[in-house]
């Protein structure tokens, strides 16, 4: 059974402080891919105040999931993501599920989803 869509959007990504101790701060990209074959991703992040950042090369294993730091350098060419809002396009050969997280430090901890969008 194919579980999942093609592209996916997340509206708000924005990172928050690390904090000083751990878990530290950070948010998160979960992909799950249900399919027989390797699924190959590209995001596309659109920011807020300077020009889109597209073609981030990704890549999850058949009937794998991967957890993608979003504070930690991404994709094959290990773009890092500035600080500020910006949003996530992503676009699969394959469907998968997605879900985009943020564990935020301030005040007291928390850890919540970011809605996102299907198609």
């Amino acid at each position: 059974m194919e579980l999942g869509k093609k592209v996916w959007v997340f509206a708000d990504g924005d990172l928050p402080p690390q904090g000083q101790s751990e878990p530290l701060g950070h948010e998160a990209l979960m992909v799950v891919n249900n399919c027989g074959e390797p699924a190959e991703i590209t995001l596309d992040l659109l920011f807020e105040d300077k020009e889109p950042k597209e073609g981030i090369r990704l890549a999850v294993p058949a009937k794998r999931v991967n957890c993608f730091r979003m504070d930690f350098p991404i994709g094959e060419e290990g773009y890092s993501i500035p600080k500020g809002q910006y949003a996530v396009i992503l676009t699969s050969n394959v469907p998968v599920v997605a879900v985009f997280g943020r564990l935020d430090r301030r005040k007291d901890m928390a850890y919540y989803p970011v809605a996102g969008y299907g198609v």
